[in-house]
């Protein structure tokens, strides 16, 4: 029987040429190496998978060739090359620092490089996982780092960059990597599975590259699996299967259920999902993962940001169309503050069930915002408003024994809001005429009064009642009538379940003026209440005595007595003293005893 070796060892890149989506990687190296400008210490940082590792064992192998082409490349034939293919090659050292990661590894290793190649160029130590070293091991290795020996090469391969001192970094060339694109991933997928003879659909291995998220390593690893678990027949389906994928045409199914509001819909649907044995976090995820790609594809300048099978990529930008931007972030934030609270959740099904509802209405609830929002509005209206009003007469003055000649009829008019013109202001505004003898109001038979200065508005509003025989018919404002009016309105606060009928209840009414009177609160929080129902509170108020002209103000009060604190239990030494003043022997005894007390 063969022995097998797993794809990700067996088709390891040999050369530059045939690494994965890191060409700013490799070609930098390849010019480095045909102009002969090498540095003597590399870092390679990157995400886990992505060819750091593979990367550095390529270069070690060209510097060493002994006929390097003309492109920068390993001849792969010479005795230095198929020494590193057979792996006796003496002039590579690679050093695993998460396993020997202490000070004596590192000065050991600074022994070694003492010692000049015996073949070939160059020799090269690959540290792997660098940032695994300790301090100590840092500092030992500073000084060998910064002036290494002319033959002597270091490549530190890291996934964690930021954990390596900057006393390192300040010594070494810094590479980049970078996570492989889900189209060059699928393209190394489809040549490895033509070479192994396996009858693979793009779908799957479309599948296969955004499950691994750019982990070339982690793809290989899936594809040997489900070519061992389907025999040789990779398709869209038992890729899913095996990889516990959830189908996207769930979430479409979900997402008109919310879109339409159909809550049984949308809980059968997760039954069945449930049934399936997807947990609710895969759930949640999955289904934000499915609005992040609709509010992608609603902008055709992100539509490149859209990683799905291919077969699908059309059907998600149809149906984002029909989903408003709005409801797409609400939707994104319900889902990832569950997501986030899906982990203390005791009852994990509920939790998720409760996030369907609120997505289910969400729309519902977008709706009445909106409408809220816009009831607050000043709305503008076609046509202009009529309101009716008394008009007061205009109060001509004359000389005097002149008869004034003044309007005695009140009729109602209407007001009508249009742009004043200089004849209507003109029309409305009271006539004056001045004398040089002190000025008399003449209103009919009556015998005006004598006034100076000009003429007082409620003076003209009382005289022009008078003239039309209109009567004040605001009701005095007395403390039966305000004690009364003030009960009935807290029996309403009561009804409403109301919290603040309590403070109301506590509170002191006192009449200050006419149409004024004064709520006293004694606390700041009994004072929060009434200030917040003082509005309902005056409009019942006014309703109830019958005066429009009644106002409510209100005072905080604070007591500035001692709080009593007679009733408080006593302490140890409070009830050591009183026993004291009531058998002075107990403090005797205390001293002659010597004893110490605990308070």
């Amino acid at each position: 029987m063969e022995k097998f070796i797993v794809s990700a060892r067996k088709y390891r890149p040999q050369t530059f040429d045939t690494v994965v989506g890191q060409e700013h990687i490799t070609t930098t190296l390849r010019n480095a190496i045909k102009t002969g400008h090498l540095a003597h210490a590399f870092l390679f940082c990157g995400p886990r998978g992505v060819g750091k590792t593979t990367c550095a064992r390529i270069f070690a192998k060209t510097i060493n060739c002994q006929n390097q082409t003309s492109e920068g490349e390993a001849c792969d034939s010479c005795a230095s090359c198929t020494s590193f293919n057979e792996g006796t090659s003496m002039n590579i050292h690679e050093l695993d620092a998460a396993s020997n990661n202490s000070v004596d590894d590192i000065r050991a290793l600074v022994e070694q490089v003492r010692f000049a190649p015996q073949a070939g160029k160059y020799k090269v130590y690959i540290i792997d996982e660098v940032h695994m070293l300790s301090s100590a091991a840092f500092n030992a290795f500073l000084k060998t780092l910064e002036e290494p020996p002319s033959y002597a090469k270091f490549i530190l391969a890291t996934t964690e960059k930021h954990k390596i001192l900057p006393t390192i970094l300040s010594r070494c060339q810094i590479f980049d990597f970078k996570r492989i694109t889900l189209q060059d991933t699928v393209n190394h997928l489809a040549g490895i599975a033509s070479k192994e003879g396996v009858n693979a659909e793009e779908t799957g291995l479309q599948l296969i590259a955004q499950k691994s998220e750019g982990c070339m390593r982690d793809a290989l690893s899936i594809l040997d699996k489900i070519v061992s678990f389907t025999s040789g027949e990779l398709t869209y389906n038992n890729t899913l299967d095996h990889l516990n994928i959830l189908d996207a045409d769930y979430y479409f199914k979900l997402m008109d259920c919310m879109l339409d509001q159909d809550l049984a819909g949308a809980l059968l649907l997760f039954d069945d999902i449930n049934k399936k044995g997807f947990e609710g976090d895969s759930v949640l995820n999955g289904f934000a993962e499915f609005g992040r790609n609709l509010l992608i594809c609603k902008d055709s300048r992100v539509a490149s940001l859209l990683e799905v099978v291919e077969s699908f990529r059309k059907r998600y930008t149809d149906y984002a169309q029909k989903v408003d931007t709005g409801y797409l972030v609400s939707m994104l934030n319900v889902l990832n503050e569950s997501e986030a609270a899906f982990r203390s959740a005791r009852n994990k099904r509920l939790h998720v069930e409760l996030a369907l509802v609120k997505l289910c209405y969400l729309k519902q609830a977008l709706h009445l915002s909106a409408d809220a929002a816009a009831l607050g509005k000043k709305k503008v209206t076609d046509n202009a408003r009529v309101v009716a009003f008394k008009a007061i007469p205009a109060i001509v003055l004359e000389k005097k024994g002149t008869p004034a000649a003044t309007n005695t009829s009140i009729e109602s008019a209407k007001l009508v809001i249009e742009e004043p013109t200089a004849e209507r202001v003109e029309a409305l505004a009271p006539k004056v005429v001045e004398a040089p003898a002190p000025p008399v109001a003449q209103v009919g038979a009556a015998a005006p009064k004598s006034f100076k200065g000009k003429m007082n508005l409620d003076a003209i509003r009382n005289q022009a009642a008078a003239k039309a025989g209109v009567v004040n018919t605001d009701h005095p404002l007395t403390m039966e009538k305000l004690t009364e009016g003030w009960a009935a309105f807290i029996k309403v606060l009561k009804h409403e379940k109301n919290p603040a009928w309590n403070p109301f209840e506590m509170a002191q009414i006192i009449i200050k003026e006419e149409h004024v009177f004064e709520a006293v609160a004694n606390d700041n929080i009994a004072y929060r209440f009434l200030e917040a129902e003082r509005a309902k509170a005056t409009e019942f108020l006014k309703t109830f005595i019958g005066n429009r002209q009644l106002q409510m103000l209100l005072t905080l009060s604070e007591t500035t007595e001692a709080p009593d604190l007679s009733a408080l239990p006593l302490s140890s030494r409070e009830q050591f003293n009183k026993l004291v003043e009531q058998y002075p022997l107990v403090k005797e005894l205390r001293d002659r005893l010597r004893l110490e007390l605990d308070y």
